[in-house]
């Protein structure tokens, strides 16, 4: 029986079980997906959750926000990829030791390529981004615009926050994101690696209030719950192309779940199940 599950916190609208129970039967295996709400401060719950994938009861754990940097110090290896991120996503057992792994990164990738290929007349040149946040999940989405040969600006309310992801990559700058004055100047994509927007703030945007965005930039907005966020409605309002995090949450999962269980589940029946 293959014991799967999710730690992060709060969790009530996580969409994870349902995908990864339909890449379970998809691939005809026997097993559970479960929550594991974890206040950020419960540093022994964390301990003991982890213990519990060292001993083979749980198969393998996805991090979610804010664990996805707490969970680094009772871990024993990272790959290269959740190394240079400096966040983790994904947590398994390897060779007796409880490995960390990011497939944020290369689920984003796959899906920005995606949304970018099909809307490739609406932009120029494909290179210039901002990445609004500076948490576990913009660390994973730098980290992938940069390895793509992108331009990347970081913006975060914590200036300090902005900086210090800024530092870690090459010709990486940093803002500070203030919602009363912040003016966006011109991107060719911008990513919204916050979670405001998010259910139950659904009337939330990383933006402030009537933003005027870049004329041709293209928005990709990793919130995917509610389905179309008000950052991704006021973009499509003024014209512009935008889609939610749901490609890059099924395809991160479908990593995940591939080194878990060594099957690679069929992302077209995951999607249609997800949006159902």
């Amino acid at each position: 029986m293959i014991q799967l599950g999710l730690l992060g916190y709060p969790l009530g609208h996580s969409l994870s079980p349902k995908i990864h129970r339909a890449a379970l039967d998809a691939c005809g295996l026997e097993g559970n997906y479960s929550l594991f709400p974890i206040r950020p401060d419960d540093k022994q719950g964390l301990k003991s959750l982890l213990s519990r994938v060292r001993s083979g009861e749980i198969t393998g754990l996805n991090v979610t926000i804010p664990h996805k940097q707490n969970v680094i110090e009772f871990l024993d290896e990272l790959t290269p990829t959740a190394n240079a991120i400096g966040a983790v996503n994904t947590i398994y057992m390897r060779d007796e030791k409880l490995i960390g792994d990011n497939t944020d990164a290369p689920g984003f990738l796959s899906d920005i390529n995606q949304f970018l290929g099909d809307h490739q007349s609406s932009i120029v040149n494909r290179k210039s981004a901002i990445v609004l946040g500076a948490g576990g999940s913009a660390r994973a989405v730098v980290y992938a615009l940069v390895n793509g040969g992108w331009k990347v600006v970081v913006a975060a309310r914590r200036i300090e926050q902005a900086q210090q992801l800024a530092s870690q990559f090459e010709d990486v700058n940093a803002i500070e994101l203030n919602l009363q004055t912040f003016q966006i100047s011109t991107f060719d994509l911008i990513v919204n690696a916050t979670s405001l927007g998010m259910i139950p703030n659904a009337d939330q945007s990383p933006l402030p209030e009537n933003t005027i965005l870049p004329p041709n930039s293209m928005i990709y907005d990793l919130v995917y719950s509610p389905r179309e966020t008000k950052l991704v409605r006021s973009a499509r309002s003024q014209g512009l192309q935008a889609t939610s995090g749901l490609g890059m949450l099924i395809e991160q999962a479908a990593l995940a779940f591939e080194i878990w269980t060594g099957y690679n589940p069929p992302r077209d029946i995951l999607y249609r199940l997800v949006v159902e």
